[in-house]
């Protein structure tokens, strides 16, 4: 196996990474701000206020993307094990 291999598979891994995290951390960032702004209009500096509805969504989506991250990532182990082959001769 050449350095070319190992990093493409890095580089695949790290990609997937990106692609199953993206939903969960996008909508808690979007739910920050929203209330990052409602907070400032309103004035109500409550830690609570900010982490209780942030955790409640991501555990949303993740629980609605949970297949689809399952079928990816199946998808990319499959991938890795029809490579086997290929790189071991």
């Amino acid at each position: 196996m050449g350095p070319e291999i190992a990093i493409d598979i890095g580089r695949q891994a790290l990609i997937i990474t990106l692609i199953i995290s993206g939903p969960i951390l996008i909508s808690g960032l979007i739910v920050g701000i929203v209330i990052g702004i409602f907070q400032a209009v309103t004035q109500i500096h409550e830690m609570t206020l900010t982490f209780i509805p942030k955790i409640l969504v991501m555990v949303g989506v993740f629980l609605v993307m949970l297949p689809w991250m399952m079928i990816t990532l199946i998808d990319y182990t499959v991938g890795l094990f029809d490579m086997i082959p290929r790189i071991v001769k």
